[in-house]
């Protein structure tokens, strides 16, 4: 940090982290901070510095999955809340709102419904906080972040000072960005603005939301949008809901595979029947099949169970923690699906969520997707 000063943060010792995910899985931090301002955060990063300490910044712990060890190192959690709104200098029609990393998620979502702003409505229900949302370029229901992302301001670990990337600068591209590409763990996400269509129609792109509104004798709103992505979300056990073991899950568990059209058709052949899929922007040569298909395909039906791990009874994407399951209970069910569906198709199902205090990533591939 060179001559600035700065206030040391209040570090903890051994803070339990299964509590602060969605899995409800994992041991403790070895240290631990709460960031509620950018400072804070820099200066957490010189307390990891001095210690030689591994860092890992968390939101809403709702894409990992902690190791049953810990995590060895420093846990920086992200607790800067607030949203403002400026003008768009590109149109009238757009509303500019910057967020903090530690805002929620879909309460960002909901006042933007309340507020007439499209361009998120799809993405209602989604749990975490705001930081993660440019870093896995979060999509669902048609929509993803990366359609409406002007600007990340983040922490460059390595030039020790805040910037701010463009959209162009993040690189987005399915569920992948510069942040956990090419430039993993050198910026922390402190911000993020997003640009938003004041009176846009909502999309209704996505086949369930057009099942959903089939027959609807008007153009539903933002509101009826939101409504029925929740509906939907919550069918599924892609919603968080106090109580529902369904629910204790870290959300898609795994990435939708990017096939050829030949690798395709191999598929129809061995299962006697057409393979859903979708087109992938840019590449024609290519198609995405649901994971989820290709899981259930292979014989993991909604409801398996391995022990206390287990595939939620909801959606054959989710793997849920049953009660009292260990991070190594659900890495051998990853491994367990993994297998079957390889064995099965021919094809490697990459993981969604982060793995953290593992010594090495439990996967079968360790690459990173090109998706």
């Amino acid at each position: 940090m060179g001559a600035v000063s700065l206030p040391p943060p209040e570090i903890r010792e051994n803070v339990p982290l299964a509590p602060l995910t969605t899995l409800g899985i994992g041991g403790p931090a070895r240290f631990f901070v709460e960031a509620l301002e950018e400072r804070a955060v820099a200066g957490a990063l010189v307390f990891a510095e001095e210690r030689q300490a591994p860092v890992f910044v968390l939101g809403g712990g709702s894409n990992i999955l902690v190791a049953d060890e810990g995590f060895p190192g420093l846990v920086i959690r992200m607790a800067m809340a607030g949203i403002t709104e400026s003008a768009d200098p590109r149109s009238p029609d757009l509303a500019r709102w910057t967020a903090g990393a530690g805002e929620g998620w879909d309460d960002l979502v909901r006042r933007a419904v309340q507020c007439g702003l499209a361009g998120i409505e799809c993405l209602s229900g989604i749990p975490g906080t705001v930081g993660g949302t440019p870093i896995q370029n979060v999509g669902a229901y048609g929509q993803q972040v990366a359609g409406v992302i002007t600007a990340v301001r983040v922490w460059d670990r390595e030039a020790r000072c805040a910037l701010e990337l463009d959209n162009t600068g993040c690189r987005f591209s399915y569920r992948q960005s510069v942040f956990n590409t090419t430039a993993r763990d050198r910026h922390v996400v402190l911000s993020v603005s997003y640009a938003l269509t004041r009176g846009g129609a909502p999309a209704l792109e996505y086949a369930d939301l057009r099942k959903f509104f089939a027959g609807c004798d008007h153009a539903p709103g933002l509101p009826e949008v939101r409504a029925a992505v929740l509906a939907i979300r919550a069918r599924k056990g892609m919603v968080i809901e106090p109580g529902d073991p369904d629910c204790r899950s870290a959300g898609s568990f795994f990435k939708n595979p990017v096939v050829s059209g030949s690798d395709c058709e191999a598929m129809a052949q061995a299962t006697g029947g057409p393979v859903p899929s979708y087109p992938v922007a840019g590449d024609s040569r290519r198609v995405k099949v649901p994971a989820a298909w290709l899981i259930e395909q292979a014989g993991f039906r909604k409801g398996y169970s391995r022990g206390p791990a287990a595939i939620s009874g909801k959606h054959a994407l989710a793997l849920i923690n049953r009660g009292g399951a260990s991070a190594a209970d659900v890495i051998a069910l990853m491994r367990e699906i993994q297998a079957g569906v390889r064995d099965r198709f021919g094809v490697d199902l990459l993981p969604e969520p982060q793995f953290i205090g593992f010594q090495q990533r439990p996967a079968a591939d360790s690459a990173d997707s090109t998706d």
